[in-house]
């Protein structure tokens, strides 16, 4: 799922190999997602650090890139990520 200043911009399936150009007012970012993995590769803004980030791929997991107001998190009702058992 990919937020832009909270506002929703689209939603993926990691199951699906893709490239997501992320264009706003605030800047720009790449979004590839590849073998069951979501990683932003390319931004302009001035840090840099969202695309240093590692790829995610479990539920939960995020990449934010403050500059841009955007967020990449999985989500997913895919049950194999929750744990077998809670004690």
């Amino acid at each position: 799922t990919v937020t832009v200043d909270g506002a929703p911009y689209g939603t993926y399936p990691l199951s699906v190999d893709t490239t997501v150009e992320i264009r706003t007012a605030y800047g720009y970012n790449r979004l590839v997602i590849q073998n069951g993995e979501a990683n932003i590769v390319a931004a302009d803004c001035p840090d840099g650090i969202c695309a240093d980030h590692v790829a995610i791929s479990r539920m939960g997991q995020s990449i934010v890139c403050l500059p841009h107001k955007v967020v990449v998190t999985v989500a997913t009702d895919n049950t194999s990520d929750a744990p077998d058992i809670v004690v």
